[in-house]
């Protein structure tokens, strides 16, 4: 959709709620006034963008009521754009077709802290020795997190032969030993018989692979 096959449906839209609208109003798409309320201003544009979010951000300095009118997006993306607008105080219009759907209404936002989230990532820090992954670069390789630093240690010290797991969190001071070896998230690890585990061919090949990474630790 061109941004003028907006323009029609997004009109009758704001005029069924009791406005009226007009287009190319100063530097705004769209205008739109009902009695005494302050007015509404839409910005169009075929498909999101960066250049959409700023023109809406510049538009709250003349109003609180901004919308960004766009096509439908993909849907995978459409739970990030209505954050991102949430988070900006935007409103969102879907147009498709000539159904307009309203997603978002301008309000100011204040995210709600995630306590879990805030606590898992202090953790991560904490527990994490060293710096060992490059920041950008996780998508591209294994990611060297905490969790792997202690399944490293467990796998270095079953790299000399089956041991018990009291013998091996004793001395790899890897307090959730149990847990790595039992959910075995890397296939690193066997159980052999009760209480006792061993390392596995992929378990081996980690220990060259990693060589770097269990020098540091």
């Amino acid at each position: 959709m061109a941004e003028t096959d907006l323009y029609a449906p997004v009109k009758r839209f704001l005029e069924a709620q009791g406005y009226e609208a007009k287009g190319e109003i100063g530097a705004c798409d769209i205008v739109a006034l009902r009695g005494q309320e302050p007015p509404v201003i839409v910005e169009l544009k075929s498909r999101f963008s960066l250049k959409l979010v700023l023109q809406g951000v510049d538009r709250q300095a003349m109003s609180d009521a901004v919308y960004l009118a766009v096509a439908a997006p993909k849907r995978r993306e459409t739970a990030d754009i209505v954050k991102l607008c949430r988070r900006l105080g935007l409103g969102l219009l879907i147009v498709s077709g000539a159904f307009v759907e309203a997603l978002v209404d301008p309000a100011p936002y204040q995210p709600r802290r995630d306590k879990r989230r805030a606590g898992m990532l202090l953790k991560e820090f904490a527990h994490r020795v060293g710096d060992p992954t490059q920041g950008g670069a996780a998508r591209r390789r294994p990611m060297m997190t905490a969790y792997r630093q202690d399944a490293l240690r467990c796998a270095r010290r079953l790299s000399a032969g089956p041991t018990k797991l009291a013998t091996l969190r004793a001395e790899t001071g890897v307090a959730r030993a149990a847990g790595i070896l039992r959910d075995d998230v890397y296939g690193w690890f066997a159980r052999v018989e009760r209480g006792v585990y061993a390392l596995t061919p992929k378990g081996e090949a980690a220990l060259t692979e990693f060589a770097q990474a269990l020098a540091a630790l």
